[in-house]
């Protein structure tokens, strides 16, 4: 069973962010067929747990079974809304209590939401530098979706359709890996006061 995890940064409900991730989800799993499981979480609905995260260092349950079906999956799906030309500080939020080597090798498709096609490049100068530190397996395309691009229009599916082909590809080949919990060896908390952790 192949495992795609899509994250959703929306602040909204509904969101624009959501409506582009529930498209390259259907998309994705169209790909994949019947092998796939594939499921979204709304990070809107862990942002207290994430903020707890970021001031004690620890997750609370809610939010370590995110970040363990983050680490259990095959390939991910990112996507946040664009704010003052970057991704969203709840995106960026989350993405600081993940383990560092959770994403190492992992296809992802990265995705964003904005007012204006203006703010496409978000995708290059923001999300793919941030996902290349943590040694992800970018794929090529990333969509972005303005709100222009909800107008029926065909270039949008195009892009989904693209995208999701690739993260598939790059799913399938890659090798076959043992899961392994991210928590199973914990720093210790004495450890962590000697290094002036902040």
């Amino acid at each position: 069973m192949t495992r795609i995890l899509a994250i959703s940064a929306g602040l909204s409900q509904p969101s624009s962010t959501r409506l582009l991730a529930d498209r390259l989800v259907a998309a994705t799993r169209h790909e994949l067929g019947e092998e796939a499981e594939v499921e979204v979480v709304e990070l809107r609905e862990h942002a207290h747990d994430i903020t707890d995260n970021l001031l004690t260092g620890f997750p609370g349950t809610r939010l370590r079974e995110v970040l363990e079906r983050l680490a259990a999956a095959d390939g991910l799906i990112l996507v946040t809304p664009t704010f003052s030309a970057s991704y969203s500080g709840l995106f960026k939020s989350f993405m600081d209590v993940v383990e560092p080597d959770a994403l190492r090798g992992k296809p992802v498709l990265i995705a964003t939401t904005g007012g204006t096609e203006r703010h496409s490049l978000v995708l290059e100068h923001a999300l793919r530098p941030l996902l290349a530190y943590l040694r992800a397996h970018i794929v090529p395309t990333g969509v972005y979706a303005a709100g222009s691009d909800w107008g029926g229009g065909t270039e949008l599916g195009q892009r989904i359709t693209r995208a999701a082909r690739e993260l598939v590809a790059a799913v399938r080949q890659r090798p076959e890996r043992e899961n392994t919990d991210p928590f199973a060896n914990p720093v210790p908390f004495e450890e962590l006061l000697r290094g002036g952790a902040t």
